[in-house]
């Protein structure tokens, strides 16, 4: 019995030692952690800060290239390289200043894409280039927006011709990332039995913005189609109202059953970009009601020019942050060391956002340039407008429709197998 009990202390002893070395053990890997942690949270608040420097660049150029178009030439009069300016300069202003002002910004946004593309942890390299480095980066933007201004106006001319290639890859990746977050908002947002508010707020949201679309589609007819010569602006509203009824319509459908909320969202920026493309027409067009001032100018161009700036940079800066609009698979589960968006998809947006913000400044006009003040103005702007407001309306509708356009072949396939599988049996 001694030895019996002997034996039981000595296993008891022993089973405390490993129970006290396992917990030392798991302490000393908390204190491993708690500073990788720290560091996680530290890199990733850089990282996402690091963002709004990229879209304060961007900004800026912006306003570069603005002051290159309108008072590049009266300020800078003799500030150019005369074998690709010529001897007047004017092919290092206005329209070619911009474009050479955007190829500067294209090469330094793709020279980030292509620096960051494949970066997936917050401690790689890559990432703290995309995250710091900024003297560095200031020297590589400030050459590579000088350089075009040396290169010969052909090749710039050819760029532009890229640039609206470009500009329309960014515009229908903008309208995916629009329509993705509609339908984010109709997910949060629609009715549900275990949150009853939610309910009263879709349907006071859905109503807000069918009775704003209204009053827009109102507007419209009566400051842009005064008069029944005006069939152009009549026919574009006309078609705009269609396509509110058919998308109301299709959402309400019993097998689609998508609720008002995510058509009326979708209706008021249907109704925006309306809005948008017959603002977009020429001043001098005669079914204006607002007539153009003499002079360039005036307070209320200004403040629509800033605004108009401002909306390309948000537009730019809220796509290159919306990756996830664009992966095949939404669910994959983000490690602590992981990076919150996609630095390759964010740097190449603003690249493709350089292309658009050019075409918007000479109006997607390579000849002639736009009056001072102003932004997207003239007959091609307006068509540009009008097909992106159709191919929004029909993404969105495919996208209502796709679902129960699949689920039928889901069944005939899931039909077929069983059949097969009844055949097997003996």
């Amino acid at each position: 019995m001694a030895e019996m009990s002997g034996s039981a202390a000595a296993v008891e002893a022993s089973v405390l030692h490993i129970s006290s070395s396992n917990s030392q053990l798991v302490q000393r890997v908390k204190a491993s952690m708690e500073p990788t942690n720290v560091d996680c949270s530290a890199e990733r608040k850089k990282s996402l800060r690091a963002r709004y420097f990229y879209g304060l660049i961007f900004f800026i150029i912006n306003l570069t290239a603005w002051f290159i178009r309108d008072y590049g030439q009266s300020v800078l009069p003799r500030l150019y390289y005369r074998k690709a300016c010529g001897v007047s300069g004017s092919d290092c202003f206005h329209t070619m200043g911009v474009l050479r002002v955007s190829l500067g910004c294209f090469i330094f946004f793709f020279l980030m894409f292509l620096t960051t593309f494949s970066t997936r942890k917050l401690f790689e390299t890559c990432s703290k280039w995309h995250s710091g480095w900024w003297a560095l980066k200031f020297v590589l933007l400030v050459v590579s927006i000088v350089v075009p201004f040396f290169l010969p106006p052909d090749f710039i001319h050819i760029y532009g011709e890229v640039a609206r290639i470009g500009a329309g890859i960014f515009l229908l990746l903008q309208l995916i990332s629009v329509i993705e977050f509609i339908g984010w908002w109709n997910n949060n947002w629609a009715p549900d039995e275990q949150r009853k508010q939610s309910c009263f707020f879709a349907l006071f949201t859905s109503t807000v913005f069918y009775v704003a679309s209204i009053c827009g589609i109102v507007s419209m007819y009566y400051f842009y189609a005064p008069r029944p010569a005006c069939s152009l602006n009549i026919f574009f509203i006309t078609w705009t109202s269609i396509l509110l009824i058919v998308m109301m319509a299709m959402s309400l459908h019993s097998k689609v059953n998508r609720g008002l909320l995510s058509s009326g969202i979708m209706a008021s920026y249907v109704v925006f970009l309306c809005w948008s493309a017959i603002r977009s027409e020429p001043a001098d067009e005669k079914c204006k009601l607002e007539k153009p001032k003499d002079g360039h100018g005036d307070w209320t161009a200004i403040l629509g020019f800033l605004i108009a700036i401002g909306a390309i940079v948000m537009a730019t800066f809220s796509t290159g942050i919306d990756s996830k609009s664009f992966q095949f698979r939404k669910d994959e589960v983000k490690l602590e060391d992981d990076i919150r968006y996609n630095y390759g998809f964010f740097h190449m947006i603003f690249s493709l956002g350089a292309m658009y913000f050019a075409m918007l400044f000479i109006s997607w006009n390579l000849e002639n340039s736009a009056r001072k003040w102003s932004i997207d103005v003239g007959w091609t702007s307006t068509w540009v407008k009008i097909i992106n407001e159709w191919f929004a309306a029909t993404i969105y509708m495919w996208k209502l429709i796709a679902p129960v356009v699949k689920q039928p072949r889901v069944i005939n396939h899931e039909e077929s197998v069983q059949q097969i599988n009844d055949s097997t049996l003996p």
